[in-house]
């Protein structure tokens, strides 16, 4: 047997999720004006209209179960993905998650005018419940949508760190069948795995049998570095390609000796310049030096 107080929580629910239901176009109407919706579906106001429509449906479906509180309320899953693109799109133009929410929250008077005009003849307790309980459901959908937009903004974050990561770690073709990465700046787990991957990339696309990997600009080495690189020159080798690891200054090699790390199975030279000589020389180009004077012919 239900308590009273449970048995009108429920009862205010049903009657807001028929609210909802019925004005679901009025409402729909008058928050394709608002700037939640009005300035992410620009292409026309009925696509503006129809994406309000959808929202509304999915409250009123949340309304229906009772779960008025709940952001994991399964009403909310067909809109979320609607939900997560209007938040991106309102980042992109610089609003924070606080100011987004608070768009979100500017929805809930326009359908309060209009229950308030439903509820006139309603006696006053029930009147207070039902608005009561469009309070709590505007108060959830701002939950959803605040956590949709943080989402939206990790996601971003994430697909912008991955673009530095693929620009600061170019696949340079450096002659026919020899490419070169050239790394600058602490090699991490998920930068190494980034130059592992355009690294196998581009030996299959040019169909390189050597691939120098160039840590001049790496300012340490240590036991974490070392396992990244021998990593990638056991990759490429699977994919058919030399591969030779250039740059090490003194420092790097002291520093590699006193940590123990043994890189005889890994071909190196001391710069970029003596790595390609030596791809070169493996394909039978001779390199040799002009001597002063000399005109080219």
């Amino acid at each position: 047997m239900q308590v009273p107080e449970q048995a009108t929580a429920d009862s205010a629910a049903r009657g807001l999720a028929d609210f909802l239901e019925r004005r679901r176009e009025q409402i729909a109407q008058r928050w394709a004006d608002g700037p939640l919706f009005r300035t992410v579906f620009t292409v026309s106001r009925d696509e503006a209209v129809e994406a309000c429509k959808a929202v509304v449906d999915a409250l009123s479906e949340v309304a229906s179960s009772g779960r008025l509180e709940s952001v994991g309320a399964p009403g909310f899953g067909p809109v979320r993905e609607q939900l997560e693109r209007m938040a991106a799109s309102r980042a992109s133009r610089g609003f924070t998650p606080a100011q987004i929410a608070d768009e979100a929250a500017g929805l809930r008077s326009a359908a309060a005018d209009l229950l308030r005009d439903e509820v006139e003849g309603l006696p006053d307790h029930e009147a207070r419940e039902v608005l009561l309980a469009l309070t709590v459901l505007m108060g959830t959908l701002r939950l959803v949508i605040l956590e949709t937009t943080i989402s939206a903004g990790e996601e971003l974050i994430a697909r912008q760190q991955l673009q530095l990561l693929e620009v600061a770690t170019p696949v340079i073709s450096l002659w026919e069948g020899v490419i070169a990465v050239p790394l600058i700046g602490t090699l991490d787990s998920a930068r190494s795995q980034v130059v592992m991957e355009s690294l196998l990339q581009a030996i299959v696309e040019q169909r390189a049998r050597y691939a120098i990997l160039d840590i001049t600009g790496v300012p340490t080495v240590d036991s974490l570095v070392a396992q990244h690189l021998m990593k990638t020159v056991a990759a490429a080798r699977l994919m058919g390609a030399e591969c030779i690891v250039s740059g090490i200054r003194p420092a790097i090699a002291q520093t590699i000796v006193h940590l123990g790390i043994d890189l005889s199975s890994v071909l190196t030279r001391s710069s970029l310049a003596d790595a390609l000589a030596y791809a070169l020389g493996r394909q039978g180009i001779e390199v040799s030096q002009r001597a002063a004077g000399a005109s080219p012919r």
